[in-house]
């Protein structure tokens, strides 16, 4: 082959690739000259991208107005996606697309549409300046994107930049203090978990021992997909299992053919906020757990809860540890946007609620407040905003609250929790150390995800080399070969008391009654039942009080426990069984929560609580005769000690006469230190020996 022929062939590729390169990057208009083969299909591409304007339009006025709308621009992108199969190459469509990712939980789909549409299409409508800055914020180039918000605020014209002006400020301010949260070092682990799939899922209701996980998905499910292919909400759970969770059953008595969401857990795990639409609003239900299964959810909240605004919707809910408020997200306050709202509980038995009052101008903005959360401790509030100091989209905040009962200024939980992306429903375990989170952030399985996030404290081993699971990825251990700094991990206040309630003799799980009280005060603290199938429990004590807690079940004498968690106590964990005993003649039970002064026989006020029960006992079974016991340790003179015993159980006996008991159905023995229940040799031991009981000797 000659040089020239060479020449020529090598110049005639390169023409082609040029020719080719000019197809590709060519704006391809929808008109019949470019659609000649197929005249029919441009017909339908353009009314599927008319249908889908009015949808995208309608979804930006939404936006515009503080609403959600990815359902809107969801169904927009259905439409846009059959006129892009016919025409991929025309750039407005490609914005359009883009544009409409954006609010949508597939945000990161959206660059490469806005990207191709400023190749193909230099002259673009004014706002698009707009939502690329969006997406480069997403990408975390937040100088690029300030650029493209100030080229957008000076370029486009007054009325269109006025439409979005509140959120161009809001966005240039995020971008400019992303580098200022971003700087704040983190040590924790966010991992995407097993139980995701390409479709959403979000929600997360954790049980306060980090046991119990339930969540929302619109995966698919029995019922039949809508005609944009989309499944409604249904709820499902999953139980850790190797410190995973990993299978993923639907809670079927919950789930309907339309959308049932989870809202909040209530820490003990028996009790589930949902909600769903009913007349055309979102409303609060609350299911409790009847054995295995969870029963028909009751209207937990109604009109009063909107602050007057009957058109008003309630969604994400959380208990409070007390059991007397409900926190909620509504749009039915003064500002009409989302916020964070409480009610307090008026009367149970007629499940009627206080009207709904803020949480406080503190936590609440004039953008969206996406899901509350209020940790056992009862003095921290998670919540997701799309105010306050984010990196963009929704954050998740903390707040504490004052002795006054005001929530204070929330801080920002830093990267890696939040993300540009949207980032909402923290739920903790009570010590604080794991939290499970939603967010549809870049790299996920797809839409909304759950994510375990893993606070790396000061315990864990300094090892030059070690595979540690709970600081690497759930699904793939990395090995560490650096010494990290330790950091402190803020500890919460608390007590987990957890267990089972069971028969004494045949260990059958019981389905008892727990009451507990501050002993200071003789009030209700909280109260539920152990569950009907298992006997089990779990409930979290702040702390700075003394508690007194209370078992009953028909036919079985009743079990106390006492409490002492002092001010600044840390987190504790404790695992115990309940055996209650049946009403019988022989069988006996100490009243843990009966207190005298050392040394002394006078019955304390903070024992009223625990004496009450034995008074309710008495006159629910009239035919009970028992006899009041007192104990002591073995410090001091063994005769002292019996006089004391005695005394005490007689101070007892007329304290219960005192209340309406016949004295005839009671007696009296003090056998100060001669029968202990434990040694002597601790004080631990002693403690326990100190006591007071009764034994039931006629029934």
């Amino acid at each position: 082959m000659t040089v020239n022929n060479r020449y020529r062939k090598t110049f005639l590729l390169a023409c082609l690739l040029f020719l080719a390169n000019i197809a590709f990057s060519q704006d391809v208009a929808f008109k019949n000259a470019n659609f000649k083969e197929d005249k029919q299909g441009l017909k339908l591409a353009k009314e599927n991208i008319k249908i889908a304007d009015e949808l995208r339009a309608n979804g930006i006025q939404k936006i515009l107005a503080m609403q959600e709308a990815d359902v809107v621009f969801n169904q927009a992108i259905f439409n846009y996606n059959k006129a892009q199969i016919l025409n991929p190459n025309n750039g407005e469509l490609n914005y359009k697309i883009g544009s409409s990712f954006l609010f949508t939980n597939q945000k990161e789909r959206a660059y490469s549409y806005l990207l191709k549409a400023k190749e193909l299409n230099a002259d673009l409508p004014a706002d698009f300046l707009f939502y690329y800055g969006m997406a480069l914020q997403l990408n975390g180039e937040y100088s690029a994107a300030i650029q493209q918000f100030e080229s957008f605020k000076t370029t486009a014209k007054s009325k269109v930049y006025a439409l979005y002006e509140v959120f161009t400020k809001k966005y240039i301010k995020e971008c400019q203090g992303a580098h200022e949260v971003l700087a704040a070092e983190h040590r924790i682990w966010v991992d995407n978990l097993p139980i995701n799939t390409k479709y959403d899922e979000w929600s997360p209701c954790l049980s306060a021992d980090g046991e119990l996980l339930i969540f929302t998905s619109n995966q698919p499910n029995e019922n039949q997909s809508n005609d944009f292919g989309v499944y409604d909400q249904d709820i499902y759970y999953s139980n850790l299992n190797a410190r995973k969770f990993s299978e993923v059953l639907p809670v079927s008595e919950l789930n309907t053919e339309n959308d049932d969401v989870s809202g909040g857990l209530s820490y003990d795990g028996q009790r589930l906020l949902i909600f769903k639409q009913e007349d055309g609003n979102a409303d609060v239900f609350e299911s409790k757990l009847n054995g295995l299964n969870w029963g028909v959810p009751s209207r937990k909240m109604g009109e009063k809860l909107r602050g007057g605004n009957t058109d008003g919707n309630e969604t994400f809910a959380s208990f409070d540890p007390p059991d007397v408020k409900v926190y909620y997200i509504t749009d039915g306050g003064y500002s009409g946007n989302k916020n964070i709202y409480f009610s307090g509980v008026m009367n149970r038995e007629r499940n009627l609620w206080g009207k709904g009052q803020s949480a406080g101008h503190e936590v609440n903005t004039k953008f969206q407040e996406g899901s509350v959360y209020i940790h056992p401790d009862g003095k921290t509030m998670y919540f997701s905003s799309q105010g306050h100091n984010t990196l963009g989209g929704y954050d998740i905040f903390v707040s504490y609250v004052d002795d006054l009962g005001h929530w204070g200024e929330p801080i920002n939980l830093g990267y890696p929790i939040n993300t540009p992306y949207d980032d909402l429903f923290y739920s903790a375990t009570a010590s604080g150390r794991y939290a499970y989170i939603a967010s549809n952030r870049a790299g996920g399985k797809g839409g909304l995800d759950i994510y375990r996030v893993t606070y790396w404290g000061a315990d864990k081993p300094m090892s030059a080399d070690r595979e540690d699971q709970l600081i690497a990825s759930i699904a793939k251990p990395i090995s560490d070969k650096t010494i990290a700094k330790p950091i402190v991990v803020e500890e919460k206040s608390l007590t987990v008391f957890k267990g089972k309630v069971i028969d004494a003799i045949t260990k059958n799980p019981i389905d008892a009654a727990i009451e507990i009280v501050l002993n200071e005060t003789g009030k209700v603290f909280t109260s539920f039942h152990s569950n009907s199938a298992t006997g089990k429990f779990l409930l979290s004590l702040p702390a700075g009080a003394n508690y007194g807690i209370s078992v009953a079940a028909d036919g079985y004498l009743f079990h106390s426990e006492n409490f002492d968690l002092p001010k600044g106590d840390g987190f504790n964990s404790v695992n115990k069984d309940i055996e209650l005993k049946n009403i019988k003649v022989g069988s006996n039970i100490a009243l843990r929560n009966v207190f005298f002064n050392t040394g002394k026989w006078e019955v304390k006020e903070d024992s009223y609580a625990e004496l009450a029960r034995l008074v309710s006992l008495l006159a629910d079974v009239p035919t009970l005769k028992i006899e009041i016991s007192g104990h002591t340790d073995n410090v001091g003179a063994e005769s002292f000690n019996e006089l004391l015993s005695q005394r005490r159980a007689d101070a007892v006996v007329t304290y219960l006469v005192s209340r309406g008991v016949d004295k005839k159905r009671l007696s009296a023995k003090g056998y100060g230190q001669s029968k202990p229940v434990d040694s002597n040799d601790t004080a631990e031991g002693r403690a326990l020996n100190r006591r007071t009981e009764f034994e039931i000797i006629e029934n």
